[in-house]
C-alpha cells in the first residue's frame, strides 16, 4: 500500500491512497461479506473508510445508518483504534421515513450539524469523527451558519478534518473564505464524482437539481491547481462497473470523446496486463492533481483487483496518450 497526506495542521492524517467506500456495508452488502472486505482491505494496509449517514436510505425506504452501524460493529470486533480515519457525511439523510435528499434533506444548519454527527459517533463508536464532509449543498441555511457549525465541533475535539461535497465550487469557495476571514477551520477535503471518462456538460445533474456539482469537472481541477493543500477523493472512479461491462455506462457519457478515451484505455491495458479499472486507477493515483480514488466493492475478487492498481506504475508516454485523447 502507498499513503498520503490529508488535510494540513494538528488534524492532517496519512492515508492509504486507495479509499473504500461502505456505502451499500449492512444493506445489499451482508455483515459477512463486509466484514470479510474490510479484513482484507485493512490487512493489506488500507487506512481510509468512507460512509454517510444515509447510507443506504434507499434499501428499505428508512433513513440510512446501516453502513456506519455496520462499521461500528466492525470496529468494536476487531480491536480496531486509531490507525483507520473513518470519514463520513451529512446533510443528506432524509427527514422522514419514504422521502429521500432531493425533497426532504437534512440540510445543514448548525443543530443538523451537531446532532447528526452525534449520532454517526454512536453508531460507529468514535469519540472523534476524522473527517466529516458537508453531503450536499443546502441554500437555505446561512453559510456562516454552516461554517461556523461545522467548525464549533473541530474546536470541541468532536472532529477532526472538515470536506465538502456536490456542491458548486463557487459555493465551497465562499464557505472557505468565510472560514479563512474568521480564523476558523475550513473544508480541506473534496469529495465528487470523478473518473477517467468525462460525462457530456450539457446534460442537467441528475441528483443535485440546486444547482450543485457532482462531477469534478474543468472548474473543480482549476480550482484544486490553485488550493494545493486541497485534496480530491473521487467517488465512482470506476462507474459502478461501467469499465468491465459497458452497458452499465450512464446515458450522460454517451458522446464522441467516450469511444476515443475507451480505445486508448483498452490500448493501455493490453500493454500492462492490466484490466482497464486498474489503469483508471492508477491514472488516478499518478495524476498531476492529489486524487485519492474512492472505490465500493462488493467482492473479495473486485477488491483484490483494486488493491493490486496501487502497484501498476504506467508510463510517461502512456500517460500522455490516456490525457490527449477526446
Amino acid at each position: 500500500m502507498k499513503y498520503r497526506t490529508i488535510g494540513t495542521g494538528p488534524h492532517s492524517r496519512r492515508v492509504s491512497v486507495l479509499a473504500l467506500g461502505a456505502m451499500m456495508f449492512g444493506s445489499t452488502t451482508d455483515e459477512r461479506t463486509a466484514f470479510a472486505l474490510l479484513d482484507r482491505y485493512a490487512e493489506a494496509g488500507g487506512t481510509f473508510v468512507d460512509t454517510s449517514d444515509n447510507y443506504a436510505f434507499w434499501t428499505d425506504g428508512g433513513q440510512g445508518g446501516q453502513s456506519e452501524e455496520l462499521l461500528g460493529r466492525w470496529r468494536r470486533s476487531r480491536g480496531v483504534g486509531g490507525e483507520m480515519v473513518f470519514a463520513t457525511k451529512l446533510g443528506a439523510r432524509p427527514l422522514a421515513p419514504g422521502t429521500d435528499y432531493v425533497d426532504n434533506p437534512e440540510g445543514l444548519s448548525a443543530k443538523v450539524i451537531r446532532e447528526s454527527s452525534e449520532r454517526s459517533r454512536e453508531r460507529l463508536g468514535l469519540e472523534r469523527l476524522d473527517l466529516l464532509y458537508a453531503h450536499i449543498d443546502d441554500h437555505t441555511v446561512p453559510q456562516r451558519e454552516t461554517v461556523e457549525g461545522f467548525a464549533a465541533l473541530v474546536a470541541e475535539g468532536a472532529v477532526g478534518l472538515l470536506g465538502v461535497s456536490n456542491q458548486a465550487v463557487w459555493r465551497v469557495e465562499r464557505a472557505r473564505a468565510l472560514a479563512a476571514a474568521a480564523g476558523l477551520p475550513g473544508y480541506e477535503v473534496l469529495q465528487y464524482q470523478h473518473s477517467y471518462l468525462r460525462p457530456r456538460s450539457d446534460v442537467p445533474e441528475r441528483l443535485f437539481p440546486d444547482g450543485g456539482l457532482g462531477h469534478a469537472g474543468a472548474e473543480l481541477s482549476g480550482y484544486l491547481r490553485a488550493e494545493p493543500a486541497l485534496t480530491l477523493v473521487a467517488y465512482s472512479p470506476l462507474l459502478k462497473g461501467a469499465y468491465a461491462r459497458p452497458g452499465r455506462l450512464p446515458h450522460d457519457y454517451d458522446h464522441p470523446g467516450t469511444p476515443a478515451r475507451l480505445a486508448v484505455l483498452h490500448e493501455v491495458a493490453r500493454e500492462t496486463g492490466a484490466t482497464p479499472g486498474q489503469v483508471v486507477l492508477a491514472w488516478q493515483l499518478g495524476h498531476e492533481l492529489p486524487i485519492l480514488p474512492l472505490a465500493g466493492v462488493s467482492s473479495l475478487d473486485q477488491l483484490e483487483e483494486n488493491l493490486a492498481a496501487v502497484d501498476l506504475e504506467l508510463s510517461t508516454q502512456q500517460r500522455a496518450r490516456l490525457d490527449a485523447a477526446h
